[in-house]
Parts: C-alpha cells; sequence; structure tokens
C-alpha cells in the first residue's frame, strides 16, 4: 500500500521527481563506476582457495649486484634464486613457498604467432594456492626440480578459450614459447589470471626454464642477481608476527654466514646494513603488484571525489523533499488530526524517498557505463586489458546500497520535519508560513551552503589537476616526436641467434626507409618513454670513486641516426654509424647529465669508461642534449649509450621511423614488411611516439578529466539547489515582498535583498570549501606536477567562476521577485 501511494505521488509531481532521480543518477553513477575500478583494484582478493592466508615475502635493504623488478613489485621486493630456494627448503612456518616473475613471451600454435605476458613459476606455486586445473594438471615440484629440464606449460583459461577453442585436443599438443617447444599438461582454472594485477599471463612456465625464455640469460647460480617474487601460504593459527620472526631466524644466518662473505668493495656502514636486513611478511590476499601501491591515492582521491558528488546530489533531494513537504503540511496535518500515527506517516514519506533513490540508482547504472567508457577511452592498452569496464555483480550491490542509504538517510529529516505534531496548526494557518517554517528554511539554507563549499573544494581540486596536466603538456622531452611512429619485435624469442637477429634489423631498416614519405628510421633496446629502465653501474675516466660512491648510469642500445630521427642536438663527436660493429672499436655516446654526474663537462669526447669495474676500453666519442628516457615528468637520467651492433646479445629491439605529414601511411606500411621478412615475428605496440607521450602521462590525463567533469557536475547541481531554494524562498516571502513594495521598495532593492543572501551563502560555502581544497589537495600532491596546493590563480579563478554561477543561478529568482504586483501578493495564500 504504501509503495503504491508513494509512486502515485511521485508521478503527481514529474519536474520534482525527474529533478531528484536525474540528480541521484548522476551522483550514485559516478561512485559505482570509480568503485568499481577501487574495487578490482584495491579489495578484490585473488581468485584462490583461502586468499586471506596468503602473504608476500619482501627483502628491503642493500642488494649489491643485479636487480631486475617489474609489474609484481619493486627492488626490494626481489628474491635471488637461491635465497628462494634456502627459505622454501628451511622454512617451518608456512604449508608452502612459491616464487614467481613475468616475462615477455611470443607465442606460436599452428601458425598462429602473437606476443603477449607470460609467468615463470615455481612448481610450489600451483599446489600453494590450492588451485585445480580446468583441463589436465597444474604444476607440481616434479616439474621444477632441474635447471632448463622441464618443457612443459599450463595455459590460461583465457587463452585456452580464444586461442584453442576451449578444446580438450589441446591437452599434450605443443605450442612454441619464445622459440622452446613445450607440451602443454593443463590449462589454470576459469577466473585465474595470474597472481600480478596488471599482468595477464597466456602461458604458465617451470621456473628453471628462466634461462630459455630469455635467451642468454644466467643467474641461477648468483646470489647477487635478484629477480624472483616470493610468497607462501601460513600454517592454520600462524600470525604475520609469528611467521615474520620463524622466518628471519632461517634468513639471518644466510645472510650474515653465506652472503655477507661475498660482497666486495662494500663500506663498513653498508655492511652493517646488509647484515641487518630482515624478511619482511605481509598480508598477500590481493597478489602482488605495483598497481596496488600506485593506484592506492588516485582512487582514493577520485573515490572522495565522487562522494562529495553524491553528497551535493542528496542534499538537492532533501531540499526538494522539505520544499515539497511543505506543501503538503495541511495534508499531514488533516491526516494526524483524524488518528493517524506519526510512524504510519514517516513511514509513508521514507517510501517516497526510497522509491526516488531507487529509481535514481537503477538510472545510476547509465551513467555507471557512460562514466566506465570515459576512463577507459583516457586508459593505456595495458590497463584496458588488465581491468574489466563493465558492472560487475559486487558494483550492481553497491549501487543498490548506497541507493537504499541515500533514501534513508536524507529522506529521515525532511519526513520528520514534515510529520511534527504541532502542523495541526496549519489547518488553521490560511495565511502566512505554517509552524517550523524558520527552522526548514535555515536546514534548507545550511544544506545550500554545504553545497557550494563541496563545489568550491572540488573546482579548486580539478583547477589544480588541470594546470598540473598543462604543466606535464610544456615539459620539453628534448625528442621531435611529431610524426613518428614506433614497434617492438622481439626475433630472439622466436629462436633467432644474435648474428640472425642483427641481419633481420639492418634489412628491416632498409626496407622501412623505402616507405613513402619515410625520412629516418632508428632503433633502440629501451623504449623511449615506455616506463622501462636499464642501468649498471660504471667507471669513469677522470672520476674517482669510494665504496659508497653512486657510480649508476641508464643506458640504451641504439643503432645509427637515431639522434638524427629523434631530432636530439648532437653537442659534440658523432653518431653511431654501421662501421660500430662488434668487431670495431668499443664506443659509446653519453648525454649532458652523464657528463656532470662524472665531472666530464663538455670535454666528454675522447674520455673513456666502462660498465661495472673493469678496465677502461669503451671510448666515448659523442655528447648530445639531454632528453626524457624513461618518464616524461621524471628528470633526465645519466645516460650512457652504445652500438646494439656492438652487443652480443640484442634479441628484442624498438624501430622508429620519422616520416613526412600523416604518419598513418606508415602505420599500414610496417605490418606488411614485417611479415614479408618474417610471417611468424609478431609486431609489439605498434603507435605513433605522441601517442607513447600520452600514455606515459595516462594519469595525469585521467585524473584531470575525472576530476573536471565531476566538478562541473557538483557546481551544476549545487546550481540547480541553489536556484531551488532561493525560488521556493521568494514564493514563500511573496507577501512579505509585497508589502515591502507597497511600503516604497523598488525592484532594485528588491533584487539585491535576495542577492545579498546568495552572496553570505557563497562567501561562507566559499571560505570552507578553500579550506577543504587546500586539505583535499595536500592529500593528493604526489599526483601534482611542478604544483603547489595553495596555487592563488587557481583558487581566485575558482571563486570568481563559483561566485558567476551562484549570482546567475540566484537572479532568476530575484527577478522573479522584483516583479511581484503589490497587491497580488497581499491577496497571496
Amino acid at each position: 500500500m504504501n509503495l503504491r501511494l508513494a509512486v502515485r505521488r511521485l508521478v503527481k509531481t514529474p519536474f520534482v521527481s525527474l529533478v531528484a532521480i536525474v540528480s541521484l543518477a548522476l551522483g550514485i553513477g559516478a561512485n559505482a563506476a570509480i568503485f568499481s575500478l577501487f574495487d578490482q583494484t584495491l579489495l578484490r582478493p585473488l581468485a584462490v582457495v583461502r586468499p586471506s592466508e596468503l602473504v608476500n615475502l619482501s627483502a628491503p635493504g642493500p642488494k649489491p649486484g643485479s636487480n631486475s623488478c617489474g609489474q609484481a613489485g619493486s627492488c626490494q621486493e626481489i628474491f635471488s634464486y637461491l635465497m628462494f630456494r634456502d627459505i622454501e627448503r628451511l622454512q617451518t612456518v608456512f604449508t608452502g613457498v612459491a616464487a614467481h616473475v613475468g616475462f615477455g613471451a611470443n607465442l606460436a600454435y599452428r601458425g598462429q604467432t602473437l606476443n603477449g605476458q607470460g609467468q615463470l613459476v615455481s612448481g610450489s606455486y600451483f599446489p600453494v594456492l590450492g588451485l585445480q586445473p580446468a583441463l589436465g594438471r597444474l604444476f607440481t615440484t616434479e616439474d621444477d626440480v632441474n635447471i632448463a629440464s622441464h618443457f612443459v606449460a599450463v595455459l590460461s583459461h583465457d587463452y585456452w578459450t580464444s586461442t584453442f577453442g576451449s578444446s580438450p585436443a589441446a591437452l599434450n599438443d605443443t605450442i612454441v614459447v619464445n622459440g622452446q617447444s613445450l607440451t602443454i599438461v593443463g590449462v589454470a582454472p576459469r577466473g585465474f589470471s595470474g597472481t600480478t594485477l596488471g599482468n595477464a599471463p597466456k602461458v604458465f612456465v617451470p621456473l628453471t626454464m628462466r634461462g630459455l625464455m630469455i635467451p642468454g640469460w644466467k643467474g641461477f647460480e648468483d646470489r647477487q642477481t635478484y629477480w624472483a617474487y616470493v610468497f607462501g601460504r601460513l600454517k592454520p593459527g600462524m600470525t604475520l608476527e609469528q611467521a615474520r620472526a620463524g622466518l628471519n631466524n632461517v634468513y639471518r644466518p644466510i645472510i650474515t654466514d653465506v652472503e655477507a662473505p661475498l660482497q666486495k668493495s662494500m663500506s663498513d656502514q653498508t655492511m652493517a646494513k646488509f647484515k641487518a636486513k630482515v624478511i619482511e611478511v605481509e598480508a598477500g590476499s590481493r597478489g602482488q603488484s605495483s598497481v596496488h601501491r600506485e593506484a592506492k591515492i588516485p582512487l582514493m582521491f577520485l573515490m572522495t571525489v565522487t562522494g562529495i558528488v553524491l553528497l551535493i546530489a542528496c542534499a538537492n533531494i532533501a531540499n526538494l523533499l522539505l520544499a515539497r513537504g511543505a506543501g503538503r503540511s495541511t495534508e499531514m496535518a488533516i491526516r494526524l488530526s483524524l488518528g493517524a500515527g506519526r510512524w504510519q506517516l514517516l513511514t509513508q514519506l521514507l517510501t517516497e524517498s526510497c522509491v526516488l533513490a531507487v529509481l535514481g540508482g537503477v538510472a545510476g547504472l547509465v551513467v555507471a557505463r557512460w562514466t566506465l567508457a570515459l576512463v577507459a577511452s583516457l586508459l593505456p592498452p595495458d590497463a584496458t586489458n588488465t581491468l574489466k569496464f563493465e558492472l560487475q555483480g559486487r558494483v550492481v550491490l553497491f549501487a543498490a546500497a548506497l541507493s537504499i542509504a541515500t533514501g534513508f538517510v536524507f529522506g529521515l529529516f525532511p519526513a520528520w520535519h514534515s510529520t511534527k505534531p504541532d502542523l495541526v496548526s496549519a489547518i488553521k494557518a490560511q495565511a502566512g508560513q505554517p509552524s517550523g517554517a524558520r527552522a526548514a528554511a535555515r536546514f534548507r539554507s545550511s544544506l545550500v551552503t554545504a553545497q557550494i563549499a563541496l563545489s568550491m573544494a572540488l573546482l579548486m581540486c580539478a583547477g589544480l589537476f588541470v594546470k598540473s596536466l598543462t604543466n606535464v603538456s610544456r615539459v620539453d622531452l628534448g625528442i621531435k616526436v611529431d610524426n613518428v611512429v614506433v614497434f617492438g619485435i622481439s626475433p630472439g624469442l622466436n629462436g633467432y641467434t644474435p648474428e640472425r637477429s642483427k641481419a633481420l634489423y639492418e634489412r628491416l631498416e632498409q626496407e622501412l626507409g623505402s616507405i613513402p614519405g619515410a625520412t629516418g628510421v632508428a632503433m633502440a633496446r629501451i623504449a623511449l618513454l615506455a616506463g622501462n629502465n636499464s642501468g649498471t653501474n660504471v667507471s669513469v675516466e677522470g672520476f674517482t670513486s669510494g665504496p659508497d660512491s653512486d657510480t649508476d648510469a641508464n643506458y640504451n642500445e641504439i643503432g645509427p641516426g637515431y639522434f638524427r630521427t629523434l631530432g636530439v642536438p648532437l653537442i659534440a663527436g658523432r653518431e653511431f654509424t654501421a662501421a660500430d660493429s662488434e668487431t670495431a672499436t668499443k664506443v659509446a655516446i653519453v648525454n649532458e647529465a652523464f657528463a656532470k654526474k662524472f665531472n666530464l663537462g663538455r670535454d666528454a669526447v675522447g674520455k673513456h669508461m666502462a660498465r661495472g669495474k673493469g678496465k677502461l676500453d669503451v671510448e666515448i666519442v659523442g655528447l648530445v642534449q639531454n632528453a626524457k628516457y624513461s618518464e616524461v615528468k621524471q628528470e633526465v637520467p645519466p645516460l650512457f649509450f652504445n652500438p646494439y651492433r656492438q652487443s652480443s646479445r640484442v634479441g628484442s629491439i624498438n624501430v622508429y621511423v620519422r616520416g613526412t605529414g600523416d604518419p598513418a601511411q606508415i602505420l599500414r606500411g610496417i605490418p606488411a614488411i614485417v611479415a614479408r621478412l618474417d610471417p611468424n615475428l609478431p609486431i609489439e605496440d605498434l603507435k605513433t611516439l605522441p601517442q607513447q607521450v600520452r600514455e606515459n602521462v595516462f594519469l595525469d590525463r585521467m585524473i584531470s578529466t575525472l576530476s573536471a567533469s565531476f566538478a562541473f557536475l557538483a557546481t551544476v547541481l549545487a546550481a540547480v539547489g541553489l536556484y531551488g531554494v532561493l525560488a521556493y524562498t521568494v514564493s514563500q516571502r511573496t507577501r512579505e515582498i509585497g508589502l515591502r513594495m507597497a511600503l516604497g521598495a523598488d525592484s532594485a532593492r528588491v533584487r539585491r535583498m535576495i542577492l545579498t543572501q546568495v552572496g553570505w551563502m557563497t562567501l561562507v560555502g566559499a571560505v570552507i570549501g578553500v579550506t577543504g581544497a587546500y586539505y583535499l589537495g595536500k592529500a593528493a600532491a604526489s599526483l601534482l606536477f611542478e604544483l603547489q596546493p595553495y596555487d592563488p590563480i587557481v583558487i581566485a579563478s575558482s571563486v570568481v567562476l563559483l561566485t558567476l554561477v551562484a549570482l546567475g543561478a540566484g537572479y532568476i529568482p530575484a527577478y522573479r521577485a522584483s516583479r511581484v504586483q503589490p497587491m497580488q501578493a497581499l491577496r497571496y495564500e
């Protein structure tokens, strides 16, 4: 009965109902969309047995030697292979310990070749996770005993479905992974995509096969080569503190007695830190991924922003319900006087507000889909392939719960106020305001002031991020990115020898140079502005280093014409040529940051250097201007370049093709050329260089776009709320305004009276909003680029914009008030 009456009542006031539903749809939809990302990234556990029992291990502290870390976490979290085996053998606190690391994979099956992600896993990986195969079997410890001896693979369920058509015939068939023929022994269960968010492997390979999956890699027997990520499953009843203590009882003797004596040229201070290292044990229900850390602040900020938008929308609903309640005061009074219970009326009014909220929630699912589509358009392919931009069950439940909670909480005060027992007096109140109207008016004004404050906070935050993005877009890259196409190939993963790879690169360079419109072709092992880094210790002629001196430098291996093709000025010396081959004198080119760090100045050309502490047998033949290397927002690091032709191992390369005009012709021509040279060689990440730059700063673009969109939405909602309150106030004060005008007040004075009320609400709201925005911006300061959260230009612009919006929203009711006819107003009821 209550529900049917509520629907009839809402239909009778279509305008109020529509405004309420749209307001709630915008607020709930925005929250549901961001919650979908928040849930997938920061809340959802792995699809494994009892994920709460899993823990991640890390080993912070000095790691002299070779470090290789990636998507699964920072270099503080990696272990050497021998240390992993020591822990696995000696620990007593886990039911099992497992190791894993991602790798790039060229996959070939019956003529279909593609590039994707693979996962190297220990034999204990699947047993520790408690997984059961969808087909065949998963790895056991017997698949992980001897180095480079276990030629088996487990397919991911998605890859099995897409490439093998879910056929059981795939079992015991052969798949070629990075040139190695592996027997398919099983398929992972549906819904399991590894333990690293951001890396969805198509194939799992035993950990001991790393040397074959990465041609030329050797590091199993070196305790100073760190690369494996490790996790375990707690024994029943074991706490994190107990596990940490028990594990370090095993770890510390290995560090002190086995690994410390291996360290050379280490100062006493660093040695003390090395011996003091301990293993950290942390909850691992969500797996191991750097995405958890990197996404936490942006997503929490966006959840806060969308929460503010919802609060503003809810304030609108409360004001609408209060205004409608005042219009129904006589109805409520009559029903009370006829014996209706207050609880009965409260239930009826709350049912109406909840129906509104549910309808808003249903419409909000549409808004959520639009918002997710907008987010997907701002993210790079890696992120869109990792996350699901669809409304899953948990998101729908979240939207439903939010709708019900919104309808109840923000419908409670209007319902309570509208059913006060003293409303019986409203039956006799044929003129003037009903009893309690002043309290309701103050509450409505307070809600609007809060809306203005929240809108001000969002406008300021949006302004900060828009200005931050502007700062990013003005960064001098040191590279001319226009009209450049980039892609990668990895012939080494298809079994090419280094000699065959180099021959392929030379043929590819010649073929690409013949594309109509191509003006330059260059190659590099490390892709520019793709988040990739390679670094090493160096020795430089004339630079004296001590035990703890920072001698790190990044490096790249490049081909002839690299700097000319990318528009990087050569300050002194020469570029590499085809003559800089493996048999020629070793040469290098350094950037300005390298020359500054190692005190070379402008006289770098002619000096000598070496990787590590070896013989200074590499001649510096060129000095180039600083140009961005890995990240747009990072300072240019000390960087040196070697010719890839002098490397004994270049299994993959990134190719840059500069053209004239629209790069579409070059983009179309590249696949045909690569296919002509080797039809089984996949092309990786074919795109324009400007697109690569945009993807490198995708987080800045996403935060700026979404915060600006939400701030605009919040401002519109606040303006609607302000307009509604003033319009209702003017209608309630019609007699008063008519009396003032009858006594001599002119139209300008009436407008000024209404706009003064707007001004006070705006002033109070702006002060509160600026304060709130400062703390909100301070919490998200790490996301801002070359900008402080109290930027005066942003503050002034936000204040001016919101003031104009507020005055615009208030002018229409003020104008209507000034047009009141005194005689009609005095007869107004």
